[in-house]
């Protein structure tokens, strides 16, 4: 599968159709996509019908744009005109497809990409893993016995089996990096507000995002992407970078950065703590960077993210659906709705407490260092059907499970992106994470973009 960039640049100079790189997405779905499930809903009339547009205007003479051509497949939380948008939950089974794009999808749009359909994700993004009572279990296509994680599990088993060239994604709480880890990608969590949503949007942790193999792709989608929007009072201003360019151009040479194993309370697998510390290794050598032995045992970023996640849930259920129609929520999303049913204002109170020791304890590290590395996640990929592993190397792992890492940055706001840091004995991908200070989405980028360079991943799962 060509890459976001090789596909537009093709179709641009009119070496490529757009309806030729459709068809070739469509031809692989149709191969692969009864064995992985990554795809919820195809729309292959909408989508040649935007393709033949592009053709046209290249044929014109005109420039679709930057993404001009590439088909995508668009995460289900997240809409799509024509197209439904299913949540991962029987209980939007039915409902008529959305009438607008999303923020996402319209700019994604504009620049000349293609929208053929909607990728599987967890009942309202709640897990990382995906499978639903809506549209059963997703697969890894490194081991399809295996997750491709959650919750934009969908786009990454698409993405990496080569399906797609990109795919959509989300992220409040590791669900673009949990997946990228888990299936070899890259995934980056931007900045909060740095792409906009459609308005007011109730979520104080979950960004925006997409699923890509390299890059050059992810700092292209950031381009296209985001910028701010009056309507969503979270977004932030023009960042006046160019990503494109910051990746090749950035000089990050002398910037400090911390490893951290466990975060002072994580059980994590022996195979990816040596694989995340040794990719951590290569990328302070290769980009010159000064490490410094900063101890980080912040408060739990899991407690925190777990007494206020059920908010977001809540977000998503519509009149009637709650308690009305429990039985049709999947088991983890009805406990945690029944059990913040009741919860006090004083209860909740004291969460957001929790939230904001944490971010001062960030703050404070990030005076200190420009980098927090750390693994992605505590284990690589598990059984595709769940449940959450919550022993790992024969410890009890229930206070941290197998994704104690990820959601310091959505609480906090920071910027952070998984990388493929090599694969265990078992053949399973697993990813290192590189957190920044708040607003700089383009360090982030260009160290992934050096460490690339140095050491160059396998773009798709093997075999695909």
């Amino acid at each position: 599968m060509r890459t976001v960039i090789e596909t537009a640049e093709a179709v641009r100079r009119g070496e490529l159709k757009a309806v030729e790189a459709l068809d070739e997405c469509l031809a692989l779905i149709e191969a692969m996509d009864p064995e992985l499930n990554a795809f919820s809903h195809l729309a292959p009339d909408l989508a040649r019908a935007a393709a033949e547009r592009v053709d046209a205007m290249v044929a014109r003479g005109e420039d679709p744009g930057p993404f001009a051509g590439v088909p995508f497949g668009v995460k289900d939380l997240e809409d799509c005109a024509g197209m439904p948008t299913g949540h991962g939950s029987l209980l939007y089974a039915g409902h008529p497809p959305a009438a607008a794009d999303s923020m996402q999808v319209a700019r994604l749009r504009a620049a000349g990409a293609v929208p053929l359909g909607k990728t599987t994700a967890p009942e309202f993004g709640a897990t990382c893993f995906t499978a639903t009572k809506a549209c059963g279990v997703t697969r890894n296509p490194w081991d399809p016995t295996r997750t491709p994680g959650g919750s934009s599990g969908g786009s990454a088993a698409a993405v990496s089996a080569g399906m797609v060239p990109f795919a959509t994604a989300s992220d409040g709480g590791g669900s673009t990096r949990i997946p990228a880890a888990f299936t070899g990608l890259l995934g980056l969590k931007p900045s909060y507000g740095r792409i906009p949503f459609d308005g007011a949007h109730e979520s104080e942790t979950s960004v925006r995002g997409a699923m890509v193999t390299t890059v050059a792709d992810a700092a292209r989608h950031l381009d296209v992407t985001a910028g701010p929007d009056d309507r969503d009072r979270g977004s932030l201003p023009p960042s006046g970078v160019c990503y494109e360019r910051a990746i090749e151009e950035l000089d990050v040479g002398g910037l400090t950065a911390t490893w951290s194993l466990d975060l002072g309370f994580a059980v994590v697998d022996p195979e990816v703590a040596e694989l995340a510390r040794a990719a951590a290794d290569t990328l302070v050598s290769v980009a010159g960077l000064r490490e410094i032995d900063r101890p980080f045992a912040p408060t739990n970023p899991l407690r925190a993210w777990w007494g206020l996640g059920a908010v977001d849930i809540n977000m998503d259920v519509e009149r009637g659906m709650f308690p009305e129609r429990a039985e049709e929520f999947m088991p983890d999303n009805r406990r945690s709705l029944e059990v913040t049913a009741s919860y006090s204002v004083a209860q909740f109170a004291r969460q957001v407490k929790r939230r904001n020791r944490l971010e001062v304890e960030v703050a404070e590290l990030f005076a200190d260092v420009d980098l927090l590395l750390t693994p992605t996640t505590a284990v690589p990929a598990f059984a595709a059907e769940g449940p959450l592993p919550f022993t790992i190397d024969g410890k009890d792992a229930r206070n941290s499970g197998p994704v104690p890492f990820t959601m310091l940055a959505n609480l906090c706001w920071n910027p952070a992106i998984s990388l493929p840091a090599g694969t265990t004995s078992d053949g399973l991908p697993v990813g290192l994470q590189i957190t920044a200070r708040r607003h700089r989405d383009d360090v982030v980028l260009r160290l992934a973009r050096i460490y690339e360079q140095a050491a160059p991943w396998p773009r798709h799962a093997p075999g695909r």
